[in-house]
């Protein structure tokens, strides 16, 4: 059955998506920052809307239409990122301002330029209202996107803001030329890291080995259509954080979810050395070697998750 899909923002990844619903025989209605306009008038008459704005968005847009939101009317969320303001995850502001909305997220290895070009991928729909992720997966899989389901949003949401920070620290890596080793051997300890995190704000582990965790992980850490990974390169040739944002020209959500990762972390006593490596580098405290060479002077240890 055809659904009526109402998509906010109109970036890379909600054009990416526009495209691939349209071509499932969706009907699509859009609202972006830049094409102006009331964006309440997006809610009427819809079946599902779709948020794919940039997290720095999510506060203001959610409090705009929060007295405006049809009862009923479900939400997916695909902001990657954290709030740095609240230390929140995009669905749980949206909550926050819609304490009756039924939100879902959607996310995994999804580079909006490969969806672009009509290239396969696969998702997961995650949300507490199992028979409503069910449904949505059911009408919204099609040829291109493959969507599964669980019940595990928060850990889905942290899988894919905090893989963001794993590639720019990826991207540090190859911009150095540590070689394949290396790489692994920093994405490997990423994962440990994603996972500890998350399983301390109520994660599911399993998610964290799922499309949401290590599937974006592997796809934002080695492409360079990933904008976290080419930060993280050009950070490694000695740009500074704010000359790497204008030289990718578009939003990168890595730099502030470290920041909100490593303050979330200090809060709950959780040890995240790669992730406090890459504040340090995005602060411009410590260089690129320097990174390196901290995280291979650590104490010798057992190998843990």
């Amino acid at each position: 059955m055809a659904l009526r899909i109402g998509i906010y923002g109109q970036g890379a990844w909600g054009r990416a998506l526009g495209q691939v619903f349209r071509q499932g025989g969706h009907r699509i209605s859009t609202w972006s920052r830049r094409s102006g306009g009331e964006p309440a008038e997006v809610l009427a008459h819809q079946d599902v809307i779709v948020c794919a704005i940039a997290m720095a968005g999510v506060p203001d847009l959610s409090q705009r239409l929060s007295c405006r939101w049809p009862a009923g009317l479900p939400l997916i969320s695909c902001t990657k990122g954290l709030n740095l303001q609240q230390l929140l995850t995009a669905s749980q502001l949206w909550q926050r301002a819609i304490p009756s909305l039924s939100s879902l997220v959607l996310s995994g290895p999804n580079l909006a330029g490969e969806l672009e070009e009509g290239l396969p991928a696969a998702s997961v729909l995650a949300s507490l209202h199992s028979d409503l992720a069910q449904s949505l997966q059911q009408q919204l899989s099609g040829d291109q996107l493959r969507l599964y389901t669980n019940s595990d949003p928060i850990g889905t949401e942290l899988s894919g803001a905090l893989k963001n920070v794993m590639a720019v620290a990826a991207g540090v890596c190859d911009g150095l030329g540590l070689g394949a080793n290396a790489k692994a051997s920093l994405l490997t300890r990423g994962l440990a890291e994603m996972g500890r995190l998350s399983q301390r704000l109520g994660g599911d582990p399993d998610t964290l080995y799922g499309l949401a965790g290590l599937g974006d992980l592997l796809a934002t850490a080695n492409s360079r259509l990933s904008r976290n990974y080419r930060f993280g390169l050009q950070l490694a040739e000695g740009l500074s954080a704010e000359e790497a944002v204008r030289s990718i020209g578009a939003t990168v959500e890595g730099p502030s979810t470290a920041v909100a990762a490593l303050a979330l972390a200090q809060q709950g006593g959780v040890h995240l050395p790669i992730c406090a490596q890459v504040v340090g580098l995005i602060e411009g405290r410590i260089t690129p070697p320097e990174v390196v060479s901290a995280l291979m002077e650590r104490d010798l240890k057992p190998e843990e998750r």
